[in-house]
Order: structure tokens, then C-alpha cells, then sequence
């Protein structure tokens, strides 16, 4: 089924890198959800008004409000496919984000109104009519999640789209809550307790406001500006490092506008004896490549590294190494040794990653300690810079 709707309302749909495919993505998973949600929460109204159930009732509710959430992601989704302009240069992606965002608000707000309904449910039991449509309904419900879940984890995977992978995963959740509505509305008719149809209320209001709470804060990461996935940083590296002449790349920064609307700028560190306009060529290559290839706005520095001076590449190796030894997450970069009448200045920065706890004085003391050991002579100039981006440890890769 999946396959086939794609078929039927997605044109070219193997290119995905391309804006009008993914909003076509985009906006067929919000339509076949919204569809979907609204004929759950009718059945689910009806059966739960029909019979006295504020457990059905609350789930039917849950339905509306992945509703409104497909309608908001739409809506988002149309939004998001505008092209820069003079006021955004850099796209509205984000109305994805804030599309997102919205959803999260209104799950939560849904969330905290079937809590009270329910507690109040609780407090004064009613008896809950059983019936085996109201039993049925529920069934199929799950049914339909489990369906809709596949379907936008597919969707989501292929447009790489965290609002249809949160999709995925409430309509995975919804299999539960309903699941546990079944549960209650057998319980319930088997054992004559009645107050069962209010806790589990209480239990599904309680999970939608925990699921909501999470997607909030996933919704809200990359407008605050999160790291980029390891993934894309090991990507990005590992390209860089294919050219000719490239010795290393470092203060790699991704700057995030949208799903498929990002930025990236990079230092590439060249042999200094080599030919600038060779470097520099290269370098246009490498930008022009990643723009083609991966629809990514790359921005590169060049960094000439002497590699004639045999010093200059031994103390670049014990550096290094000593700054793995003292974390594994520690790097250098930017490494000179400027000859003086009284001494001798190495300069180099020392790249500290993100939100590091550790003592930077201390192993910033280390690592000028090591230099004079190396040579007393030595005078350490040390820059202590943050990483932006970390691709995945060796033992992943």
C-alpha cells in the first residue's frame, strides 16, 4: 500500500534530494494521516459516547489530536517549500521545525484535559457498557496505527525527516495507549470494576503528555542550534580526505535552516610547498561536488602546513598523540615553530570538544609542559579552541 501511493501521488520519487519531491513526500503522509485519525476518532467518539467509556473517549481524542498535527505538518511542509527571498536569504525550511513545535503544544495541551477528565473519572466511577463494536473499533485502530507507523518511518526514512520519524513513533505509541484502552474495556466487563476505565484514562493521558514532552525537546534541538549526526560529520570528512593533496580538515562548523536546507564551512590543511592555485582549484572542486552530490553549501579555508621541516612533523605527531592520551576527544591543529634569537615560539591550537567538563588549565599546562620537554627552548603559544561537530568514534565506524 505504501509503495503504491507513492506511486500514485509522488513524481520521481528516487529524488528525494530534490525540495519539490520531498514536500510531495511531505505532504502525502499528512494527508493520508489526517484521513486516517479523523476516521479513528469518529468510530472512537461513537463508541466510547455509545457505551460510557472515558478510556475510548480520551483515545478518540488522542486521534484528534494526530489530526490537527497532521494539518499542522501540512501546513508546515507548504511553508517550508518557499525559496529564499529577499528578508531569508537562507530558505523557511524551518517552518518544519516550528510545525513541529506547534504539534508538541497541542498534544500537550490535549494531554493535561484528559488528565483531568479522566481523575475525575477516577474519583467517581460510572459503569462502562460493554460491547463487542466498541471492542472491535479499538482492534482495528491498532490495526491502522501499525500501518501508519510503517508508513511514515518509511516516508521519514526516505526524505530524512525527523517531524515524519516523530510521526512514526506517536503513531507507535498510539498502539499502546489503544492497547491498553482494549485492555481495560475487557477488564472492566470481566471483573465489574469500573474504576479501571478512569485509571487507565489517567494511564493514557500520562503517556501522551510523556511522549509529547519528548518530541518537544526533539522538535526543539535543532532550533536551538544541536551538533550535526556524527554520521554527517564523518560523511563530510571522509569526502574531504578522498582529494589529492588534502592532509587534514579541521573547525568543521554545520549550520542547520531546515531538513535539507544546511550550511557547512571547514578549514582543509594543504602542503604549504604546494601550488596555491592547484590547492585552490581543488578546493572549488570539493565545494562544487558536495553542492551537487549532497545538496550541501560548503564554505572551505585554506590552511598551508609545512611538511619539509622534519621537526616540524615529529612534534606535530607527538602533540597529537599526547592530546589523545590525555582525552581521546582532544585535538591539534595549526601547528608552527617560528625560530626567535632567545627562543623558539610553537603555536598550535588546542581543540577542546563541546560542553567539555574537564580541567582546560590543566591540560593545557600538560601539553606546554610537553613542548619543553621536546626542547627547552620551546616557548608554547597555545589557542584553545571548541569542536562544533565530532564524527563517530573509531569503534563505530
Amino acid at each position: 500500500m505504501t509503495q503504491l501511493l507513492i506511486r500514485l501521488f509522488v513524481r520521481h520519487p528516487d529524488d528525494t534530494k530534490n525540495a519539490a519531491v520531498r514536500t510531495a513526500y511531505g505532504n502525502l503522509a499528512s494527508l493520508v494521516g489526517m484521513a486516517c485519525n479523523l476516521l479513528l476518532c469518529l468510530g472512537k467518539l461513537a463508541a466510547g459516547t455509545l457505551f460510557g467509556s472515558i478510556a475510548i473517549m480520551a483515545d478518540a481524542l488522542n486521534n484528534l489530536s494526530d489530526a490537527s498535527s497532521n494539518v499542522v505538518s501540512l501546513v508546515g511542509f507548504r511553508l517550508a517549500a518557499k525559496g529564499p527571498d529577499e528578508k531569508h536569504p537562507y530558505g523557511h525550511a524551518r517552518y518544519e521545525y516550528l510545525a513541529g513545535l506547534v504539534v508538541c503544544v497541542t498534544i500537550l495541551a490535549i494531554g493535561l484535559s484528559l488528565l483531568k477528565e479522566s481523575a475525575l473519572k477516577v474519583l467517581h466511577p460510572t459503569a462502562v457498557v460493554f460491547s463487542w463494536l466498541s471492542v472491535g473499533v479499538l482492534a482495528a485502530s491498532i490495526g491502522v496505527k501499525l500501518w501508519m507507523s510503517r508508513f511514515n518511518k518509511t516516508i521519514g526514512q526516505r526524505i530524512n525527516s525527523e517531524t515524519l520519524m516523530a510521526t512514526a513513533a506517536d503513531s507507535r505509541n498510539d498502539v499502546l495507549t489503544t492497547g491498553a484502552v482494549l485492555l481495560s474495556t475487557v477488564l472492566s466487563h470481566l471483573t465489574g470494576w469500573d474504576v479501571l476505565d478512569g485509571l487507565m484514562g489517567v494511564a493514557v493521558a500520562a503517556f501522551i503528555l510523556w511522549s509529547g514532552w519528548g518530541l518537544m525537546m526533539d522538535t526543539l534541538s535543532p532550533l536551538l542550534g544541536e551538533s550535526p549526526s556524527p554520521e554527517l560529520v564523518e560523511h563530510i570528512e571522509h569526502t574531504v580526505m578522498s582529494y589529492p593533496g588534502v592532509l587534514g580538515v579541521h573547525d568543521l562548523m554545520v549550520h542547520d535552516y531546515g531538513p535539507g536546507h544546511q550550511f557547512a564551512s571547514l578549514h582543509i590543511e594543504f602542503p604549504a610547498e604546494a601550488d596555491p592555485l592547484e590547492a585552490h582549484d581543488i578546493i572549488d572542486n570539493i565545494e562544487r561536488d558536495f553542492l551537487k552530490k549532497d545538496h550541501l553549501q560548503v564554505t572551505i579555508h585554506y590552511d598551508p602546513i609545512v611538511t619539509s621541516d622534519a621537526a616540524v612533523g615529529i612534534l606535530r605527531s607527538r602533540l597529537m598523540e599526547k592530546a589523545r592520551q590525555m582525552d581521546p576527544r582532544l585535538s591539534i591543529h595549526d601547528l608552527r615553530i617560528v625560530p626567535g634569537d632567545s627562543h623558539t615560539n610553537v603555536l598550535f591550537d588546542l581543540v577542546f570538544p563541546a560542553g567539555y567538563t574537564g580541567d582546560k588549565d590543566a591540560r593545557l599546562a600538560e601539553m606546554c609542559n610537553f613542548v619543553k620537554e621536546q626542547d627547552p627552548g620551546y616557548c608554547c603559544m597555545v589557542k584553545v579552541e571548541q569542536s562544533y561537530a565530532s564524527a563517530l568514534p573509531e569503534e563505530d565506524q
